[in-house]
């Protein structure tokens, strides 16, 4: 089973901490199973989040998504686990707060889209890409989880 093996790239926004969300976050993915290799608490440079940003650039809110961005500390965060990048945005829900259904991150916490607390993966590529750009790979941590049996069996 490869599958679980997978990772997705989740970061709290600015007002996410600000807010003290961080914890309810973690929380929510620790819940539903998921396996977290690697985190950091960082004030993201601006040229780490143009990178980040970078299939964006051409857009109008780019520039205020980067200030934005870069104006208070982060939480980067790696999970692992079976279709983690898809279940992961689910959680979250909707990119505009307006959309998101109850029970979601954003669903719960947000109110607008300029304000949406948490950022995901939105596939599998975009998250080994993402996940290189904030983390080297000897700051994950691997190691075997007491759950796995629980949430995989052991066959």
């Amino acid at each position: 089973m490869a599958g679980h093996k997978e990772r997705t790239f989740i970061a709290v926004k600015p007002d996410g901490v600000q807010r003290g969300l961080i914890g309810s976050i973690v929380e929510r993915f620790e819940q539903k199973g998921f396996h977290l290799v690697g985190m950091k608490f960082l004030q993201a440079s601006e040229e780490l989040l143009k990178q980040h940003y970078s299939e964006l650039k051409d857009r109008p809110f780019y520039p205020g998504l980067v200030k934005y961005m870069s104006s208070g500390p982060v939480v980067a965060m790696v999970w692992e686990g079976l279709n983690v990048v898809k279940t992961g945005r689910v959680m979250l829900g909707e990119t505009n707060p307006a959309d998101s259904r109850p029970g979601t991150i954003r669903g719960d916490f947000c109110i607008q889209v300029g304000r949406n607390v948490v950022h995901g993966s939105d596939s599998v590529e975009s998250a080994k890409r993402e996940i290189g750009l904030w983390f080297k790979p000897e700051e994950l941590v691997v190691y075997s989880s007491c759950a796995h049996d629980w949430l995989y069996g052991t066959n």
